[in-house]
């Protein structure tokens, strides 16, 4: 293990910064320990990582607090729900998971298996999770967290320029006279791109304009040059406006549009019905606003658009992306420098995972299942027979849910991810898994929601314990490697998925000394795809540092921004870029005369996801002690809600209590929770019950920023089922073997 520093990136969101982390000890000095005793690394910004600059948020800051806590230490198993966890050994549970599989590849086939993983994997964890399902088993059943988070940006980028991949870099931050930020709060979810943007508007007042295109009022919002607060659901009716005003300008590219875009005309005709008028009323804002903004959006000018879960999670996600796109192709704001439609993306590797095929549709090299072609080319790479991949996509992250549902899972295998507090419905989702006659649980930390409805519980040696690649969301690939021991008896998540393999009789394809090697076969499978990265290596990335994509065999290691599509050459069969033309369909769940509120949830800036890691630092749980149900004033007066008091909130799909926050923030007749705080957590607000799982019919990804609700004021606080009657507690005492 190392001894001193020691550089890596950041493991939470996909803004991938650079940390350098300091050891326990420097010689002469006591050694530092967490709360549990065991040696803390701590971190602070690494200066020579090119994507962050030596700038870290508090969450990265203190990752090192997080590492040693809560773990699981080693397998635990029980044949039933309502039994006790006891611990087993590795070769215990190598038989049971193994002998499972190999009696429902008997029995049901292999769709009856399916994996649910995570944008924590290192690309090895991803791409040896691919081998394993849709090459060994033979089932395209492996979805990933990114479904809830960058689906309809894989499919958006597909359908308008020929695949995924962001065209632009964070350098564009740099560079742009527009930031256009829509559905994306960009200063608490993705705070270090963010005050790099408002360090360059301070430096050189006048440089950029921001518009913020968001509800509420946002931390981001009130650093906005224009804030667009439309109502929820209206983006692509707002981007048809927009396009409408810059053709009617006539600040059209005609040039671009003619070499380069194809359904120009159909596209035309589209924006042409969505008049000044007609959009601010669908959206609620001045037309005055509306045409201010579309005089931004003008060739002369350098746009960047930022987006992430306000766009994404929606039921038209795919449509929407599609139709930002557009505005960029009609002026066109693409393929140079300080322009561009740029996804921020959620996980610290869900472009890794994007790259190694981790989605139920694709295959490594931003592949496609559906195409023979591309299918025989994964077949040949990895040793299998013609076949054997199966050609239709597989179970998406909640069809894996409706399939258990219907009895059709004999195993779900949840790995690094924790979706009993960021899947929709979630009472619906515990009972489903309640059907499944093995859930297995893969984690590094032993008390997650998920883990309390497993059989079968695998210790992970994580981010820090095991060496591996990630790619953070502008394409840029940085070598994590270990440097603190395994703790107790976790392993790294592809060492588990290759032992797998090979018991089921594979040992010539998933034989690997190292994550290196595991590395080395998945670049040569980019060689020639747009990702490619057949010239990265753990060697060369631990000695030249962090290198952004495309970097072919014999490409030359450097710091310099890459932009995609800078020949104006797109990777559709054509060439040329797609106008998209869809119509509007507003939220799935409009509210009604029951429901007579839009709910929207999102993330505080002190705590990440499902709070497995955060909820254990002590500074960022005082930043954030507790969730906020935010309400404009003027509907707290007519619901009769008060400030710092209860409030019951209810969807059509279950109920829970928070504390009400009056503030203008938020538009009447909306309004937010954080998504954090699952039922083992102190002051437990599953805000996901309340969602519905309607999803955009293109990617597969939940419409989670919205549902119809109903509020009033709350007698006592409504627990959740784990907690009533002292349950949690008996279930956290059969993880007490774990502990020790």
């Amino acid at each position: 293990m190392a001894s001193g520093n020691v550089r890596s990136q950041c493991p939470y969101c996909g803004v991938g910064c650079g940390l350098e982390l300091i050891p326990p000890a420097l010689p002469g000095q006591a050694v530092k320990r967490d709360a549990e005793g065991n040696p803390m690394w701590t971190a602070r910004g690494d200066r020579q990582h090119p994507s962050s600059l030596g700038q870290v948020c508090i969450k990265g800051a203190t990752v090192g607090e997080t590492l040693g806590r809560g773990r699981l230490r080693e397998p635990l198993y029980r044949a039933s729900l309502d039994e006790p966890f006891q611990p087993i050994t590795w070769e215990q549970a190598m038989d049971l998971l193994v002998g499972r599989i190999r009696s429902t590849l008997a029995t049901k086939g292999p769709d009856a298996i399916a994996m649910y993983g995570s944008g924590q994997f290192h690309t090895e964890d991803y791409y040896l999770a691919q081998k394993l399902l849709k090459g060994a088993l033979g089932t395209n059943n492996f979805d990933a967290n990114s479904r809830l988070c960058m689906s309809s940006a894989v499919a958006g980028y597909t359908r308008s320029l020929g695949s995924d991949g962001p065209p632009a870099c964070y350098e564009d931050l740099d560079h742009c006279t527009v930031a256009f930020l829509i559905g994306t709060n960009t200063a608490e979810c993705h705070p270090v791109l963010f005050q790099r943007l408002l360090k360059r508007k301070k430096r050189h007042p006048g440089s950029v304009k921001i518009v913020v295109v968001d509800p509420r009022f946002t931390e981001t919002a009130k650093a906005a040059d224009v804030h667009l607060p439309i109502a929820p659901g209206t983006d692509l009716a707002l981007l048809h406006g927009l396009a409408h005003l810059v053709l009617r300008e006539n600040g059209q590219d005609p040039a671009f549009i003619d070499d380069h875009t194809e359904n120009y005309k159909a596209f035309f005709d589209l924006a042409a019905r969505w008049t000044p008028r007609k959009v601010a009323r669908f959206c609620n804002i001045p037309e005055k606003r509306l045409r201010e903004v579309a005089e931004l959006f003008h060739r002369r000018e350098r746009v960047l658009s930022l987006w992430s879960m306000g766009v994404n999670q929606r039921r038209e996600g795919t449509a929407v992306v599609g139709g930002l796109i557009n505005l960029h192709l009609l002026t066109a704001q693409i393929g140079k420098e300080g322009a561009g439609p740029f996804s921020l993306t959620g996980q610290p590797n869900a472009m890794g995972g994007r790259e190694a095929g981790g989605l139920a549709h694709l295959l490594p090299g931003y592949r496609v299942v559906t195409n023979l072609e591309h299918r025989q080319e994964v077949e040949q790479a990895w040793q299998f027979p013609a076949g054997r991949i199966a050609a239709t996509p597989g179970l998406a992250a909640w069809q894996q849910v409706e399939a258990m549902e219907r009895g059709e899972l004999d195993l779900w295998w949840v790995a690094a991810t924790n979706p009993l507090v960021s899947m929709p419905d979630l009472d619906r989702v515990k009972a489903a898994m309640r059907r499944c006659p093995l859930v297995v649980v893969s984690d590094a930390y032993a008390d997650t929601e998920t883990s309390h409805y497993a059989h079968l519980l695998l210790p992970a040696a994580q981010w820090s314990e095991k060496a591996g690649a990630m790619t953070n969301s502008e394409r840029r690939v940085t070598y994590c490697p270990a440097y603190r021991p395994r703790h107790g008896e976790s392993r790294p998540d592809w060492e588990v998925f290759a032992e797998v393999g090979r018991r089921l009789g594979f040992e010539e394809q998933f034989s690997y000394a190292s994550a290196a090697e595991v590395y080395a076969e998945f670049s040569q499978l980019t060689a020639g795809r747009l990702c490619d990265v057949s010239g990265l290596s753990h060697a060369l990335l631990e000695a030249a540092g962090p290198q952004q994509w495309p970097f072919p065999a014999g490409a030359s290691a450097s710091g310099e921004a890459k932009r995609l599509y800078s020949d104006h050459h797109f990777t559709t069969p054509s060439g040329r870029a797609r106008f998209c033309t869809d119509q509007p369909m507003g939220l799935a769940e409009p509210p009604c005369e029951t429901y007579p509120l839009v709910l929207t949830v999102g993330r505080y800036l002190g705590q990440w996801h499902t709070m497995t890691r955060t909820g254990k630092v002590e500074r960022l749980q005082t930043m954030h002690p507790k969730p906020l149900l935010e309400v404009h004033p003027q509907d707290a007066l007519e619901l009769q809600l008060k400030d710092g008091e209860l409030a019951a909130v209810s969807s059509r799909r279950g109920h829970i209590t928070a504390t009400v926050k009056l503030t203008e923030c938020i538009r009447r007749g909306s309004v937010f929770l954080p998504m954090h705080w699952g039922f083992t957590q102190e002051n437990a607000c599953e805000a996901n019950t309340l969602m519905h799982d309607q999803a955009c019919p293109v990617s597969k990804q939940p419409e989670l920023k919205a549902c119809a609700v109903i509020v009033a004021p709350a007698v006592s606080v409504v627990k959740p089922l784990e907690q009533e009657a002292g349950r949690l507690e008996a279930l956290r005492r059969w993880f007490t073997p774990a502990l020790r």
